[in-house]
C-alpha cells in the first residue's frame, strides 16, 4: 500500500498570480492531486481560470480534480470529481464521466455516508473536519477513530481534511489517512516552504 500523499486543495481566488503559485507548490515536493474549488461562478468562467492549471498539473501528472461540478469536470475532461452530498450522486458521475474518472465523496464524521459511498462505486471518501479550519465552515468533527476503524475494514482510500497543518498532520498519517487534504496551510503563507514541511512529514509516516 503506498504511503500517505499530499491531496491540494485551491484557494478561492484561482486567477491572477495563482498559477505560478500552483507551479512553486508542485515543484516543491510530491502532490497526488490538485483539487479545482471554485464558488459562485458561471462555469464559462471557471473554466477559463482551471484550463492553464489544468495543464500544469498534467505536466507533472498530478490528477486535476473537480470539486462539486460533474458538468464542469467533463467540460475539461478533468481526472475526477470530488462530490459534496449535494452535488450529485456516484452513478450519475460515474456515467457522465467514464469509468476511469477518480469520484471521492465528502463523508463528513459520518461511518454511514462512507459505507454508502463506497457501495455507490467511490474511488475514496473524505472526512473531517478533523482540527478547526477558516476556509470553510466546520458543521462535523471527525476524530482519528474513524480513520483507524476505515482503515481495518475497507480497501478504498481514505482522505482527512480540515485544519491539516504539518504540525498536526503526524497523528493522521498514524491512523491511516492514505491522502492529506490541505489548503489553507499551503496558500496562506510561502506555497513551497509549505508543500516541503508536509512533504518531510510524509516521508516519515
Amino acid at each position: 500500500m503506498p504511503d500517505c500523499q499530499l491531496y491540494l486543495i485551491s484557494p478561492l481566488e484561482v486567477g491572477g498570480a495563482f498559477p505560478g503559485r500552483l507551479e512553486r507548490a508542485l515543484d516543491a515536493g510530491p502532490v497526488a492531486a490538485f483539487q479545482f474549488r471554485v464558488k459562485d461562478m458561471d462555469e464559462h468562467r471557471a473554466a477559463e481560470l482551471a484550463e492553464p492549471l489544468l495543464r500544469i498539473c498534467a505536466e507533472r501528472e498530478v490528477a486535476f480534480i473537480v470539486n462539486d461540478s460533474i458538468s464542469l469536470a467533463r467540460r475539461l475532461n478533468a481526472d475526477g470529481v470530488h462530490l459534496g452530498q449535494q452535488d450529485g450522486d456516484v452513478a450519475e458521475a460515474r456515467e457522465r464521466l467514464g469509468r476511469d474518472a477518480q469520484i471521492g465523496v465528502t463523508c463528513h464524521a459520518s461511518r454511514h455516508l462512507a459505507m454508502l459511498a463506497g457501495e455507490q462505486g467511490a474511488d475514496y471518501v473524505a472526512f473531517g473536519a478533523f482540527f478547526p479550519t477558516t476556509t470553510k465552515e466546520v458543521e462535523h468533527r471527525a476524530g482519528l477513530d474513524l480513520l483507524e476503524w476505515w482503515q481495518t475494514y475497507f480497501e478504498l482510500p481514505c482522505v482527512a481534511i480540515g485544519g491539516i497543518t504539518p504540525d498536526n498532520c503526524p497523528a493522521l498519517i498514524e491512523a491511516g489517512a492514505d491522502f492529506l487534504a490541505v489548503s489553507g496551510a499551503v496558500w496562506n503563507g510561502n506555497e513551497a516552504e509549505a508543500v516541503k514541511a508536509f512533504a518531510r512529514q510524509l516521508s516519515r509516516g
